[in-house]
Order: C-alpha cells, then sequence, then structure tokens
C-alpha cells in the first residue's frame, strides 16, 4: 500500500468521525461560562447588589442555549438514525442529477440537484452530501435544505438541495459513491452514512469573450441557406457523362474515344449559389514529449483550450450557418441531444493525444473554421495551410495565456498576502521559472509566423 492509498482509507475513515472543531470549541466555551457563572463569590468580598441578578440571568441563558442546542443534538441523532432504517428497509439514499445553465450571460455552468427520499431534516440542523469520485477525489459538501412537497398536499416526501459543482477540470467525471452527514445547529456532530452510487457526470465548457469572423459555409447538405458569394464545386477527373448536342466539344475526352469509340465529356466545374452547413474542427493533437501529458500545465492548458474553443463554436453558432463540429477523437454520445450539447460533451472529453495528426484530421474540402493550440506540429501546420485557401479561417488559441499575470505587483501580493487556493495559482508562480514556458512560446511565435504568411484567414486567442 503505497503513501497516497493511506492518505486516502484515512480520508475516507475521517467521514465517519463524529465530532468537529466546534465540538471542542462548544466544550470549552460552556466550561467558561459555567466558571463564570457558578464560580462563588470569594468570602470578605461585598459583592454589587446586581450581580446577582446579572448571575441570574447568565444562568438562564446558559441553559436556554444549551437546552436549545440539546435539542437540535437530540434531532440529530434521531434523524440519523431513522435514515438509516429508511436506508435497510426501503433502500432510501441520495439521488443526484445534472443540469447545465446560463448565469448573467455565462453559459456552461454546472449545478446538482440532491434528493433525499423520506429523510427528515434535524431541528434548527442540517443534512448536507458529499461525492466520491474518479480516483478517490471528493466533492465540497453540499446541503439540502428544501422540502418536497408530496403533489397536491402539505405532505413531505424528501429533502432536497441544489448547488453549483465546481470542479477542477473541464473533463468528464466517474461517480465511485458518496456520503450524507446530519449535522445539529451548531455542526457540534456530524453523522456520516455511505451511499452507494454511480453514474457520469461531465463539466462544459464555458465562455471566455466573443470571438467573430467572416466565414463561408463549404458543405451543402440542403438548399435551405443562399450564400452571397457563388460556391465553387469541383467536378471529378473521372466524372463524365455521354454526349450531348450543345455540349462544349472541347470537353470530349478523347483517350476514352480512341479506347471505346464512345463520346463522352467531363463535367464541368459548376458554381453553387447554396451553402448550409459550417464544419468546425478543433484539434486537440499535441506534439509534445509523451511525459509531458501527465503535466498539471497541460491539464491547465486544456482547460484553457476547451473554453476558447467553445467560445468560438458559441459565437459561430449565433450566424445563420448550421454548425457541424468534427471531433478527432471517438466519443460515445446519445443521439437525442442538440448539436450544442453534442459540441459541448465532445470538446469537454476531449485530451491532449498523439494519435491523428492536424493533416489526417482537417478536410480541406469541407472544412470551414479549425481551431488549433500552442501545442501544434508547426511543420504539420505548414503543409496543411498550404493545401488551403483564403476561404479557411484558422484559431490559433496561445494556451500559455492561462499563467499570465494580469498585475504587476501580483507575484509580491501572493507572496506576502494572498497564499495560492487553487492548482492553476500554484502553477502560476511555478510557469515563470519552468523550462516548458521557453519551449511553448518559441513554439507559439514560429505557428503566428507560418498563419501571417499563409493566405488562410487567421485570428490569435
Amino acid at each position: 500500500m503505497n503513501r497516497k492509498q493511506i492518505k486516502w482509507k484515512l480520508r475516507y475513515a475521517m467521514q465517519y468521525f463524529p465530532f468537529t472543531l466546534n465540538t471542542l470549541l462548544c466544550a470549552v466555551a460552556v466550561w467558561l461560562a459555567y466558571k463564570l457563572i457558578y464560580t462563588p463569590v470569594p468570602k470578605g468580598e461585598d459583592p454589587s447588589p446586581f450581580v446577582p441578578f446579572i448571575l441570574l440571568m447568565g444562568k438562564m441563558v446558559l441553559w436556554f442555549v444549551i437546552g436549545l442546542v440539546g435539542l437540535s443534538v437530540l434531532s440529530t441523532f434521531a434523524s440519523y438514525f431513522y435514515f438509516l432504517w429508511l436506508k435497510k428497509k426501503k433502500g432510501s439514499r441520495l439521488e443526484v442529477s445534472f443540469t447545465t445553465e446560463t448565469i448573467k450571460g455565462k453559459q456552461n455552468r454546472l449545478f446538482m440537484n440532491a434528493r433525499l427520499e423520506g429523510a427528515f431534516r434535524p431541528v434548527l440542523g442540517f443534512v448536507k452530501g458529499r461525492l466520491v469520485y474518479d480516483d478517490h477525489e471528493m466533492t465540497d459538501r453540499f446541503s439540502l435544505m428544501s422540502n418536497k412537497l408530496k403533489e397536491k398536499s402539505l405532505q413531505r416526501v424528501a429533502i432536497t438541495g441544489k448547488s453549483r459543482l465546481m470542479l477542477p477540470d473541464i473533463r468528464e467525471y466517474d461517480i465511485k459513491g458518496g456520503f450524507v452527514f446530519f449535522q445539529d445547529m451548531l455542526h457540534i456532530f456530524s453523522l456520516a452514512s455511505a451511499q452507494p452510487m454511480s453514474g457520469h457526470f461531465y463539466q462544459p465548457p464555458v465562455l471566455t469573450g466573443r470571438e467573430d469572423a467572416d466565414v463561408f459555409p463549404k458543405k451543402t447538405e440542403t438548399m435551405d441557406v443562399r450564400i452571397e458569394q457563388l460556391r465553387r464545386v469541383e467536378g471529378e477527373p473521372l466524372n463524365y457523362k455521354d454526349f450531348e448536342a450543345g455540349d462544349d466539344v472541347r470537353r470530349i475526352v478523347w483517350k476514352v474515344y480512341a479506347k471505346n469509340r464512345e463520346l463522352v465529356v467531363r463535367i464541368p466545374e459548376m458554381y453553387e449559389p447554396y451553402a448550409s452547413h459550417l464544419y468546425f474542427y478543433a484539434s486537440f493533437y499535441a506534439s509534445v514529449n509523451t511525459q509531458w501529458l501527465s503535466e498539471g500545465y497541460l491539464a491547465e492548458m486544456l482547460n484553457y483550450y476547451k473554453n476558447s474553443v467553445w467560445t468560438v463554436y458559441d459565437t459561430l453558432a449565433h450566424k445563420e450557418w448550421e454548425m457541424r463540429f468534427i471531433p478527432d477523437q471517438n466519443f460515445n454520445i446519445p443521439e437525442q441531444m442538440t448539436e450544442a450539447e453534442k459540441t459541448a460533451k465532445f470538446i469537454s472529453n476531449s485530451v491532449w493525444h498523439k494519435d491523428t495528426a492536424l493533416g489526417q484530421y482537417f478536410n480541406t474540402k469541407s472544412g470551414t473554421v479549425l481551431c488549433i493550440s500552442s501545442l501544434s506540429d508547426p511543420q504539420e501546420l505548414r503543409n496543411l495551410l498550404d493545401r488551403c485557401d483564403a476561404s479557411v479561417v484558422v484559431y490559433f488559441v496561445k494556451v500559455s495565456n492561462v499563467f499570465r499575470h494580469y498585475a504587476a505587483l501580483s507575484l509580491l501580493s501572493r507572496l506576502l498576502f494572498q497564499p495560492p487556493q487553487d492548482r492553476l495559482s500554484k502553477l502560476r508562480t511555478r510557469w515563470t521559472f519552468s523550462p516548458m514556458r521557453f519551449q511553448v512560446q518559441k513554439r507559439e511565435k514560429e505557428i503566428e509566423e507560418i498563419l501571417h504568411k499563409s493566405s488562410v484567414t487567421s485570428a490569435v486567442l
């Protein structure tokens, strides 16, 4: 058993520990109050006439608080044992579902709806939950504060709660289990019950701003949308038809006539005034050392890249074209999801990989928009752009920007006043002196030069 497993087992076992820091603090407070109120006045001292009244009021308040807290503690134990009975006899357990909502214009905020069937909330107390996911990770505790009433009745059937779920990475998570905690009003006791749970949920990307560009689809699946510019549809070399009156004799294929004595003409290039679908590509190919893929730097770069890709997609989706996102990895996505929901899940589940290179992934005939990152192979990009024309729009996401400091004195302020709160804050300080920083920024400059010299339309994010 390694150190990580021991740490996890201790943390898991501590969920069942019924006492908290508040237990010690409340015990000390009660002891001090008792000593202050019930300590007799030393002999020989003449107490103030108001002292007995003040002591009486203090005793009344002390015992009132003790009684109120005691009632909350007793109801906590009663609610806890009643839930254990429900769990054993009726299979009652914590149920969760996940929704994606829009708040103040920022899309794709992940919310969790929790439900505990038949349970009671302690008097003035709390019921909280916690999920265990992936490789022994745990979410923060969330509250179940609302009562779910039976339809057309005042009878309570469950307690529910809704909370914002914030996890470190934009990806899919596997639920391995959970806990339910019953707590009194002062959190003196925290009684835990393990919950058997399973399932999947994913944290979607969020918008970082609006990135617009003039784009024109290349793919025609329906004749519903007419475009301003005629779109050229090239005839295939072997796409022939029999010669008819009115056909241009210059298009006769004499080789076929010499062989079969049949007059055929090559179908000419046509200009189609319709286009219906805009094909959107985003490459997650990372041309880096394999050991880099497990670095914390690349995890934050991946989150930043996903948010940027989703922002570009959402911006273009507001145009008249119907979007088609082409992933460079294989996923099983439910068919009943909308195109936007499918795309959000495609982007969330994507990872850095070394399987499908940029040249193999992007279709120059149907692809209109391509997103690339700082980890793309410059030579592969150069070869691809040589085969693209000005109708292709390339968005270059400089993923090193995720570690950018926005204030000149931010380093000093973090060292003196603001200790790191999360993984990104810690990595920002280390990134300044990381050898990876110089290599990534060098590649970013090279990619920008390639885009500048190419004929495609490009934007740097």
